[in-house]
């Protein structure tokens, strides 16, 4: 397996050398190559049994990320392609404190010595308009493909982007397959909270609406194959110092209805106001419903309090943030920052989840409906961040963060009391 990922390394080093080389012709004009050294540590301390029975999981692993994204050849409809290669491997971290999401687990509990993969898109371009076909990132409210670990996730299908209108992004996308964060392959399949979506589909269509104004906002519509449709809105103000932002989902089943009765409404509100190096911002999301709010791509939510650890999204649940930033260049280390949060959440009640359905399921042992939630669900979590980026020199642009999250819950809201922390040195290295 090293040496596929090698070989695929070299490959994707080779296509980065040809841009110097050939930058006569428009395939190459514009295009860009760059390969991401991403250290990555991570230890789960569960302060409470886990689901898994471990009360601790650790692993730390090296990754690099190569990506080659081209410019498009000349005339009405220009061609173009993007590729990414990833390899990874394990530095440390044995089977009693495997599956922290850096590495693949084998069938006997083990995290894998190393994983790779390989991917790319075939893009079409005519005019503002973009048409994308392959394995690519998506980012959209709807459906957003993370990079929280080792490796981003990706997503198998086509991507259409147009500009036509100034000021005005419109997408629409049809995804068949999803490659998880510590998977070497994509598989038609899709999971969310409750949601089980094998041999499905995802499909979204929308509009980023007057980003660059000081009043602008979102529309999007997705349909997860007989599973649910859900609809999002989004309204923002902008000014100097000032961000107010609006965020809405509501989401309802659809065709055979696989993750169960869904009728959900998610929204949130927050507002951060910057003074020189300080910035403050505080938020309140509330879900209105009896199931959770759900979703695939484990960035498909833009609702100000999901975050590191929790994404306080349970059914009936409410919940606020407070939270501080502070730039210390202004303090004589420029390039360094910090950031610590508070989110509280409580009123949960899952036990109005439709019987027999993904949130509510059957336990054949038990002979009764086991819910995922409880009624009275609260929960907290508090997370400190710093980040350093190097201003010059050889080293520019590397980066170190070192992150603290703590998540403590009651019974009823079901969730881990953990610590985690994350240390995490990233080096771009540009062709």
């Amino acid at each position: 397996m090293i040496d596929r990922a090698l070989t695929r390394m070299t490959l994707l080093m080779l296509l980065c050398g040809l841009t110097q080389t050939a930058a006569a012709d428009g395939f190459f004009d514009d295009s860009k190559s760059e390969v991401l050294s991403r250290n990555f540590y991570l230890s789960n301390d569960y302060r409470s049994p886990s689901s898994t029975g471990k009360n601790y999981k650790q692993e730390w692993a090296q990754g690099f990320i190569g990506t080659f994204s081209s410019g498009f050849t000349p005339g009405t409809i220009g061609l173009g392609v993007d590729a990414h290669v990833f390899f990874g491997l394990k530095l440390d971290g044995g089977k009693g404190h495997s599956g922290t999401g850096l590495l693949p687990v084998d069938s006997d509990g083990r995290s894998e010595n190393d994983y790779s993969s390989a991917g790319g898109a075939l893009k079409l371009k005519a005019s503002r308009t973009t048409l994308a076909f392959g394995e690519m990132t998506v980012e959209t409210p709807v459906f957003d493909t993370s990079d929280k670990r080792l490796q981003p996730e990706y997503a198998t299908g086509f991507l259409l982007s147009s500009r036509e209108i100034d000021n005005v992004n419109l997408q629409a996308g049809h995804f068949t397959a999803f490659k998880n964060q510590d998977s070497s392959s994509g598989k038609d399949d899709f999971y969310g909270y409750g949601a089980s979506t094998e041999s499905g589909a995802i499909s979204f269509v929308g509009a980023d609406l007057f980003a660059d104004s000081p009043l602008g906002g979102a529309l999007y519509a997705s349909d997860l194959t007989d599973t649910w449709q859900q609809f999002y809105g989004n309204l923002h103000f902008k000014r100097p110092g000032l961000l107010l932002d609006a965020n809405l989902y509501h989401t309802r089943d659809t065709g055979r209805a696989l993750a169960g009765t869904i009728d959900n409404t998610a929204f949130s509100l927050s507002g951060k106001y910057t003074l020189g190096p300080h910035a403050v911002m505080l938020g309140w999301q509330r879900i209105n419903g009896n199931t959770p709010f759900d979703f695939v791509g484990g960035d498909s939510i833009y609702l100000a309090n999901s975050i590191k650890y929790a994404d306080f999204n349970g059914a009936g649940e409410r919940s606020w943030q407070a939270r501080y930033d502070l730039d210390l260049g202004a303090f004589g280390i420029p390039g360094l920052k910090f950031m610590t949060r508070y989110v509280f959440g409580s009123h949960i009640d899952g036990t109005h989840a439709p019987k027999g359905g993904a949130y509510n399921p059957f336990d054949a042992n038990s002979g009764e409906y086991l819910p995922q939630q409880g009624d009275g669900g609260k929960h907290w979590e508090r997370d400190i961040d710093l980040k350093y980026i190097v201003q010059s020199g050889a080293a520019k642009d590397l980066s170190v963060q070192v992150s603290h999250v703590s998540h403590r819950a009651n019974e009823a809201q079901a969730g881990d009391d953990i610590d985690r922390i994350y240390v995490v040195v990233q080096y771009p290295m540009g062709f």
